[in-house]
């Protein structure tokens, strides 16, 4: 018997000697998963600003109505429009220059005729308040923005609110085209009607009908906290965000202040200027083998010869972004007198940023992808609304406190992303690169064609492609 309850006792000894570190493992794990999920995501910090003239009023509050508002013009406007095209000063291009050399002076001729003899700003101004426009008074300056409701939203189906946001040298214009297939997709034969949005498109302050910031200082996060309060004031507790160029970094900054807010990210370019060690050898070891550093077959197609396509390509394109991070007053004064030089600056952009391989075209290749009413109707809202300065100056407020537009990368973006990389792009970036930043892509798409102004360029592939996102988003 005494035999007996010893081997019981080291029988149950035995059993507790497994038993505890297991306990103790599984105790432990359960705690370390509790604080992991515990841990606060850093944000970008919200704060507030003033930018309207002078000192922020110490009394009274800001007027939040939303007012409806209409673009208008007058012969007073377009009669001063044509006496400055009659005077047109025409400069010889070398033989064979293309857009080598920038905007082809012999096609200009051609647009500047177009512009002087057919197009019609009245009929455009016609076409540009088919969509309802608003501005609302946030920090002390107007906001523009068009605010765009489905007609029809198929039974038991929620409309889901959606933030585009334009770049530089764009605006509010480029999603005429694109708004239709969100708002009524089954319309335009894009899907049963199962993902339906309402659309609201601002212009960046300093940009068209936004008025510009009279203070110094305004970026990407003084942005992204003016048009989190658009949203707000418009009633959305919750909304999707998309943007390309400065709406990139825009909606980026956004997601990284209020991730709470954010349903979802969807960008059609990102930015990552990452360097160190560990990038050399992405680039150095995937030029032969790229599925070892995680690049596809595609990225490799779109990254290599790397030198061409990553810096000679950008030198060449980036030229206008050294003279307005620095400058922007002194090249902005000509171009918001001369509505010529405005068009050649503005639309060489849309000819080489759409397709490199413009750079070898008389006509810069803009025809093929863009008619010349569209093309000048973005050109006028820059005119007629003297905005060429203050969208110049944004280059500089930006890359003055942020060199290399990296600064906020260390907030991460831990918001359902959705990424559409358009094989014309100016530069790409592989997901394995963009997970560094983005913590939680949902969809990454290698878009068949199109460049950088996708929405402008390719309504339907973007259109289509942020229903796919937002569709495996709301499934989650």
């Amino acid at each position: 018997q005494t035999i007996l309850c010893f081997l019981r006792s080291f029988e149950c000894s035995q059993k507790n000697a497994v038993l505890v570190p297991v306990a103790a493992l599984g105790v432990g794990g359960m705690l370390l998963y509790w604080l992991r999920s515990r841990r606060k995501i850093e944000t970008i910090e919200m704060g507030d600003g003033w930018w309207g003239s002078g000192e922020r009023p110490l009394k009274g509050k800001e007027d939040e109505s939303i007012r409806p508002f209409k673009i208008e013009t007058s012969d007073k406007e377009i009669e001063d429009l044509h006496r400055r095209l009659d005077q047109f000063r025409y400069t010889p291009h070398v033989e064979g220059a293309a857009f080598h050399y920038g905007f082809n002076s012999s096609y200009l001729q051609k647009v500047v005729a177009y512009w002087r003899n057919q197009f019609d700003w009245r009929k455009q101004v016609e076409v540009l308040n088919k969509y309802p426009h608003f501005h609302t008074t946030i920090e002390g300056i107007d906001i523009h923005f068009i605010h765009v409701k489905p007609s029809y939203v198929p039974h038991g189906r929620a409309v889901q609110p959606l933030l585009m946001v334009h770049g530089w040298p764009g605006s509010f214009y480029e999603f005429y085209k694109i708004i239709p297939l969100l708002t009524e997709p089954a319309r335009h034969g894009l899907n049963e009607g199962d993902v339906v949005f309402e659309v609201i498109c601002p212009s960046i302050p300093g940009y068209a009908f936004s008025e510009a910031p009279h203070q110094q200082g305004f970026d990407s996060v003084a942005t992204a906290r003016i048009f989190h309060k658009l949203m707000n004031r418009l009633g959305f507790k919750e909304y999707y965000l998309q943007g390309g160029d400065w709406g990139s970094r825009i909606t980026t900054n956004m997601a990284q202040m209020l991730p709470q807010s954010v349903r979802g990210l969807h960008l059609n370019v990102v930015f990552i200027n990452k360097q160190g060690l560990g990038r050399f050898i992405s680039i150095m070891l995937g030029a032969y083998v790229p599925w070892l550093v995680g690049l596809t077959r595609e990225d490799a197609r779109r990254i290599y010869p790397f030198m061409q396509k990553n810096v000679y390509d950008v030198l060449r394109e980036s030229g206008y972004m050294h003279l307005q991070a620095t400058k922007p007053d002194t090249a902005g004064c000509g171009l918001n007198d001369s509505p010529v030089g405005l068009a050649a600056y503005i639309l060489e952009k849309f000819s080489t940023w759409t397709d490199k391989s413009f750079l070898h075209k008389d006509d810069g290749g803009l025809e093929s992808k863009y008619s010349l009413d569209e093309l000048l109707t973005n050109v006028m809202i820059y005119w007629v609304t003297s905005s060429i300065v203050p969208s110049m100056r944004y280059y500089k407020e930006n890359f003055s406190k942020d060199p290399h537009l990296n600064a906020f990368n260390r907030f991460g973006v831990h918001v359902p992303t959705g990424i559409a990389a358009f094989p014309h792009e100016i530069l790409h970036t592989p997901r394995v690169w963009a997970k560094g930043v983005f913590k939680n892509i949902i969809t990454y798409s290698y878009m068949p064609r199109g460049g950088h102004f996708a929405a402008f360029e390719e309504p339907k592939l973007l259109a289509q492609d942020i229903m796919q996102f937002v569709r495996k988003v709301e499934q989650l």
